[in-house]
């Protein structure tokens, strides 16, 4: 079969193939010619000069300093040479700066280095550029036929074909740092009469090029090496630029990212705040418990075991926050380092994951939108492939895509000539703003009139193939060659692959080249456990490195799309760092939403979450991951620990005693023996990784027979596949060299095959880990315990923007599938209260995975402790005895620190109290309905294998903008909440009717159960709303349910009240004279 270097692959068993664009690898071009001298600040070589010598900054003592390093000192330093403090004169062609007008000397390069820059590039090849070469020193002849006036430097060999006064000239060191190589025509330069070097004598004789001055020189730039790594990008771990050493660089060698703590102005207080209300917290409990009620133990004793519970979950919630930090990007920095003028571009390629499984839920209007949105990305073309996973194996998806790839050749070379945002199309066009402000280009009112109709066109098309889909025929869909739908069967078909995008010869509408998009459809047969989205994810994972084998990897949902186009630039500023990037596992965006009523009634936004907790672990260890809006390190993925620091070696002092030194001297002893048996398993694993590649670069072809070359290691954790084994050898991504598109297309089928995980480790220490529904917080949970950190970025414009469900049901069904998996990982060996113990976790960050996986738990307490106000209205009891003057101040100590605490988290988070009070509401909400539910479900599922699902079946609709958030939908979530706000509202009017009854003294114990019911009605007031706001749409049956258990239960505490006394009445005298 004849490939022409593009790859044919086809679903499995089906007569269906397709073509798959084999990129050229590590393609040369042609760079900008370089002098062969090294820049002393920065590194980087120096450019030649258009009359072919080489750059020259300070005539003075020749430092050698290429042009960015000396325009970016003119621009923004000190204006002066950092070795001999000359003032830098102004080059032909650099802009002028301040203090330029005030130098006599000339500021042209014609004039002033007319006979300095020959003296300066044999200083350079004598003095600073010793060892480097053959080429590094100019020959004597050379330098003899420049300029017969210069003098030139020996190096200790006296050439007898020169005269003495040939040889170089040293003038006393000026202050003590200034060299001059040679004598000026000046006579100001001048006033000090030269003299002969002896060649014999030692340099540091003369001031000049000493051993000692060598060795600092070297041990700096063996530093600035270390640190830096501007070439190799070999980061060392630290998290911040601290070293004083560090020499003043360039924009394009600044670091990429900063961290921006919380001012102490705002921090400060905070904490003191969390310490004076874990004091009271102690306070409230020891006069709690020394205060029983004995008249109602039975409400005091519940009361006591709620309020402990709640205590303990908001100390594992509140000390993650205790070091919040932000973080700043530079784009600037990333363009200048990796995307230098005139060269390839060096920016690392990302492959995109877009998770999709059922069309019907999932519009493909909304998945084309996003694959759009991916596909016109601010990032080099060639550089990006959008992997689209159709776990359905629908052929509406794939005609669809199909669709997407005919438009996005109209869609994306728009988007980059007018620079527009965001860049989905449904969400661009919908934007009420003014199209015409700042777009100054003349073309571009006509080409947005176009492009909208064009779209309202490919919607039509996508609205078509939707309307067609939805009367399924009888014999399954049929493909327009006549070959049945490999997908007809949902539960029962081949693995599919096809490649809609970055086929060579496929390009937009002006000639340019696109990203790849490839349609991926993972084999499924009966039998296999699938593992849903985390086994699509990780089918996708294998599938894109047998393929492109990008080092990083982006996950978006079907209905996130791209709000930033510079999102990925701003995820590589940390990931590639090479000071911190190395240990960086990835990169979490917070998840903001379109669609959502001004309110936010139901907290849909999650504002709280977003921008207070996952700042402050940000500065722990990193955020937990959400599932999507995240860029992954594959490496990280792979299983693999994050690189270790290099600890500096502890100096030894001799005021210790003997037995204590030599308890040192054997401890370091051990500690040598076990590195060295690290490093030994560590060169072990790289012959054994070599090998490999070895065997892959000089045979085209991978059968059987070169499946033995791969370690059984490797087998038992990747699987069969020897490219798959390769390519995850290759921590800088690509293909393994001297695969054909043969090999490519036997792997991309079989990687994704249904039983290529069987004995491995994937889903177990691979990949997305498998155990929970909610495999995001596993995947993140086990990566953090390999020692790797996560970074929180939030730039100022949303990088990502999603649709959330805005009626109260869907909500609480997404609420209620978080908490499930939260009770899963509870129950699971990946439990973090027991798992991950001696590794890189570190305490805090176990805190907040706990508190991610134990809260379903607060909703037994919480139901319990909502339910006590009416029980107290009910029986004019309460949890509290009389309360004396301490105990008013220790409450109401306790009540403003809470508000105190939530004050100044909204302060230094800027969240609006708004968003603060919804998400207060509906956590009193979900705990009550979805925590509930989930926490019984998990029981069910884990102890006794019983599934259970809470369907949800749309009633009713209303048009308008926000019509979706009055459609109820009947599911039994709603029985908990309404059941307690009924009960509460009959304790306030039974309790108020007492009061009445009984006069003026009643009404003083009355408050107290007034308070607590009215905080239990308006925590639960946005349910109210729901179902008031459209009487006409509430559903019958929660009203009968609600009423009828509210009405049993308050006859059933009024049959049987334990707080009745059983020994008959008690008669007593009523104090009035009735005669």
């Amino acid at each position: 079969m004849e490939t022409k270097g593009r790859l044919i692959a086809g679903s499995h068993n089906r007569n269906e193939f397709v073509l798959i664009n084999a990129d050229e690898i590590g393609k040369v071009t042609s760079v900008k010619e370089l002098s062969g001298q090294i820049c002393m600040i920065c590194g980087d070589e120096i450019e030649v000069t258009a009359d072919g010598e080489p750059f020259v900054a300070c005539n003075e003592c020749a430092l050698p300093i290429c042009r960015p390093c000396y325009e970016y000192e003119r621009r923004e330093g000190n204006q002066s040479c950092p070795q001999c403090k000359t003032r830098f004169k102004r080059i032909k062609g650099s802009p002028r700066v301040e203090g330029d007008e005030e130098e006599d000397e000339f500021d042209d390069l014609e004039n002033e280095f007319e006979d300095s820059r020959h003296v300066s590039e044999a200083v350079f090849s004598a003095r600073l550029h010793t060892g480097r070469g053959p080429n590094s020193y100019a020959t004597e002849a050379d330098a003899a036929s420049l300029n017969p006036g210069i003098p030139l430097l020996t190096y200790g060999e006296e050439d007898a074909g020169i005269s003495p006064d040939k040889h170089a000239l040293i003038i006393p060191p000026f202050r003590g740092r200034r060299v001059h190589p040679v004598s000026f025509p000046d006579s100001s330069m001048s006033s000090l009469p030269p003299r002969p070097m002896d060649p014999k004598k030692d340099l540091a004789v003369y001031g000049y090029g000493s051993v000692a001055w060598k060795d600092r020189m070297e041990e700096w730039r063996k530093r600035q090496n270390e640190k830096l790594q501007m070439v190799k990008h070999e980061g060392n771990g630290d998290d911040e630029l601290d070293d004083p050493d560090l020499p003043m660089m360039d924009e394009g060698r600044q670091p990429l990212s900063r961290k921006l703590p919380v001012p102490s102005s705002k921090i400060s207080p905070y904490r003191m705040v969390i310490l004076m209300r874990l004091v009271i917290v102690g306070l409230f409990f020891h006069y709690r418990i020394l205060h029983p009620v004995n008249n109602a133990y039975g409400l005091w004793l519940t009361s006591i075991i709620c309020e402990i519970w709640f205590a303990v979950s908001w100390i594992f919630d509140q000390f993650p926050k205790w070091v919040p930090i932000m973080r700043e990007t530079y784009l600037d920095r990333l363009s200048l380092r990796y995307e230098k003028e005139g060269k390839p571009s060096q920016l690392a390629p990302i492959d995109v994951y877009v998770s999709t499984v059922d069309p019907m839920k999932e519009p493909p209007l909304i998945t084309a939108n996003t694959v759009l949105s991916i596909l016109a990305v601010d990032y080099p073309v060639d550089k990006v492939a959008c992997y689209v996973s159709d776990d359905g194996a629908a052929m509406l998806t794939f005609e669809a895509l199909s669709e997407t790839a005919e438009f996005a050749r109209r869609w994306v070379p728009f988007c980059k000539k007018f620079n527009i945002e965001p860049r989905a199309p449904e969400w661009y066009f919908a934007l009420k703003v003014d199209y015409l402000k700042d777009k100054v280009h003349p073309e571009f009112v006509g080409e947005r009139r176009s492009m909208k109709r064009e779209y309202e066109e490919f919607k039509v098309k996508i609205n078509g193939l939707v309307a067609t889909s939805q009367k399924v025929p009888e014999d399954g869909w049929t493909m327009q060659d006549g070959t049945p739908w490999p997908g007809n069967n949902v539960r029962d078909h081949p693995g599919m692959i096809q490649v809609f995008l970055g086929q060579n010869g496929v390009r937009d509408d002006d000639g340019n080249e696109l990203p790849k998009l490839i349609y991926v459809s993972r084999e499924k047969r009966p039998g296999f456990d699938h593992h849903k989205k985390a086994g699509a994810m990780n089918a996708l994972m294998r599938v894109s490195a047998v393929i492109s084998n990008a080092p990083y990897m982006l996950n978006v949902d079907c209905d996130h799309y791209i709000n930033n186009s510079k999102a990925l630039r701003e995820a590589m500023c940390f990931m590639m760092d090479p000071t911190s990037g190395k240990k960086i596992c990835y990169v979490q965006f917070p998840q903001r939403f379109d669609g959502i009523d001004r309110h936010d009634r139901y907290s849909n936004r999650n504002v709280v979450f977003f921008d207070i907790n996952m700042k402050g672990l940000d500065g722990i260890q990193g955020p937990i991951y959400v599932g999507t809006g995240c860029v992954f390190r594959r490496q990280a993925l792979y299983g693999y620990d994050a690189p270790k620091k290099k600890k500096v070696q502890a100096k030894t002092c001799n005021c210790f005693p003997t037995w204590c030194t030599s308890c040192c001297s054997g401890l370091r002893k051990k500690i040598k023996k076990t590195g060295k048996s690290k490093e030994s398993k560590k060169t072990t694993k790289n012959k054994e990784g070599s090998t490999q590649i070895h065997a892959l670069e000089n045979i085209e072809g991978i059968n059987d027979e070169k499946s033995s070359l791969v370690p059984v290691k490797f087998q038992k954790k990747f699987g069969q596949s020897s490219v798959f084994i390769a390519s995850t050898l290759l921590e800088d991504g690509g293909v393994p060299p001297g695969t054909t598109s043969a090999d490519l297309l036997r792997e991309a089928i079989h990687v994704i095959s249904c039983g290529y995980e069987d004995k491995t480790e994937w889903g177990k220490e691979v990949g997305w880990i498998y155990g929970s529904v909610t495999e995001d917080i596993l995947t993140g949970f086990k990566m953090h315990c390999h020692g790797w950190r996560s970074v929180y970025c939030m730039p100022k414009r949303p990088a990502f923007k999603g649709s959330a469900p805005i009626n109260l049901s869907d909500r609480l069904h997404q609420v209620l599938r978080w908490a499930l998996g939260s009770v899963e990982i509870l129950l699971s060996r990946h439990c973090p209260i027991w798992y991950g113990y001696g590794c890189g976790l570190k305490a805090l960050e176990r805190f907040s995975y706990i508190n991610s996986v134990v809260y379903p738990l607060t909703s037994i307490p919480l139901l319990v402790y909502c339910t006590l106000p009416a029980i107290c209205l009910l029986t004019g009891k309460f949890i509290v005895p009389e309360i004396s003057n301490y105990a008013s101040i220790l409450f109401m100590a306790l009540f403003i620190s809470i508000a105190v605490t939530s004050i100044l988290e909204m302060r230094w988070g800027g969240v609006g109290i708004d968003d603060w009070w919804r998400n207060e509401q509906f956590w009193v909400i979900g705990g009550v309905s979805s925590h509930l539910f989930a926490l019984f479900q998990g029981l069910l599922k884990v102890l006794a294998g019983v599934n259970t699902n809470f369907t949800v079946t749309t009633k009713a609709g209303d048009d308008g903008q926000f019509s979706e958030l009055y459609i109820f939908k009947w599911t039994s979530l709603l029985i908990p909440p309404m059941t307690l706000l009924v009960i509460n509202i009959i304790g306030v009017i039974v309790g108020v009717s007492d009061a009445i009854n009984n006069g003026y003294e009643s009404w003083g114990p009355l408050f107290g159960r007034l308070f607590f019911a009215l905080w239990v009605i308006v925590h639960l007031y946005p349910f109210l709303k729901g179902w008031m706001g459209k009487q006409d749409r509430l559903p019958t049956i929660i009203v009968v349910w609600s009423i009828l258990l509210a009405s049993i239960l308050t006859l059933l505490w009024v049959r049987i009240n334990p707080f009745v006394s059983r020994d008959g009445l008690v008669l007593e005298v009523c104090g009035l004279n009735c005669d």
